[in-house]
């Protein structure tokens, strides 16, 4: 089976305390988008082994696990990989489970705020569990996510949702940003999660998400705030200038995604912005989708 793990961007994201747990608790609108990476997943038999064996690509055997990644550098052990481990969640629920194949073609950029690992797992679990006939509920399917990332659960739905507690908390809501244009900029900095939260001071906000998301888009500049801007920013500038140089083109709003380091900026449709920016960017249009 072939898929394509798709990412999100936040729109807004207030960290609002810290729990006992360590984890916090969050405020977002987590937004679906079309940018996708390429999964495919297959049983292990020895024709699929054989064919494999063949290509020049580099392969990691992994337990039961024959893995293969490509595209983007994905740097860290093969091992830790969030489809790999998503294979050997299930394996510790379903000790019979054949051997599987798993070719990560990564496009989406790393540790830049779009959720590109926890799609990969999500969707892996999802297609894993589809392709074995596994038995499991859907209340089981978003706990072996959740263990896997605080935002995988989102990934087995992706709808617009509010997301509370650790991102898992998922309110769908009827919001439909696909009659704009979408500009999202990568610079290329690995912004790391951890880093980000250890410089946030969780607070209330005076204004709850909820009830800004449904105003008028022009509406949310300076009001759908993402906490993490302020940190991020003060510590890689050139993050910051994307984000102006989005509005100075004539974004409607503008943002970092996450904690980083991906910008974006949602324009009208006849707006055609104009940028200039080094080789080592990655800057994907979305343009409107809307049939």
């Amino acid at each position: 089976m072939v898929v394509f793990p798709n990412c999100k961007v936040n729109l807004g994201l207030r960290i609002v305390d810290k729990r006992n747990d360590g984890y916090h608790n969050i405020e977002t609108v987590f937004y679906p988008l079309p940018w996708y990476d390429a999964l495919e997943v297959l049983p292990l038999t020895e024709k699929v082994r054989q064919s494999i064996h063949l290509s020049k690509q580099i392969k990691y055997q992994i337990d039961n696990i024959l893995f293969v990644q490509s595209g983007l550098d994905i740097k860290g052990n093969p091992a830790d990989n969030l489809c790999v481990k998503a294979f050997q969640l299930l394996k510790e629920k379903f000790p019979s489970l054949l051997p599987v194949f798993i070719h990560l073609h990564k496009v989406l950029p790393i540790e830049a705020g779009l959720g590109g690992g926890s799609a990969d797992a999500a969707i892996a679990l999802k297609t894993m569990m589809q392709l074995f006939d596994l038995n499991i509920t859907t209340n089981q399917l978003e706990n072996l996510a959740l263990q896997l990332g605080s935002d995988c659960p989102f990934f087995l739905y992706n709808q617009p949702c509010i997301a509370s507690a650790r991102g898992e908390k998922l309110q769908p809501i009827q919001i439909n940003l696909n009659n704009y244009n979408w500009i999202l900029i990568n610079p290329g900095i690995a912004v790391s999660t951890a880093w980000a939260f250890s410089q946030i001071k969780p607070q209330q906000p005076k204004e709850k998400i909820e009830d800004i998301i449904y105003q008028p888009i022009e509406h949310w500049k300076g009001k759908l705030i993402n906490d993490f801007e302020e940190p991020v920013f003060a510590k890689f500038p050139d993050i910051k200038k994307i984000k102006q140089l989005l509005y100075d083109e004539g974004a409607l709003y503008a943002s970092l995604s996450g904690s980083g380091s991906t910008v974006y900026g949602i324009f009208p449709l006849d707006t055609k912005p104009n940028f200039r920016f080094p080789s080592s960017y990655i800057v994907k249009t979305i343009m409107n989708t809307h049939k």
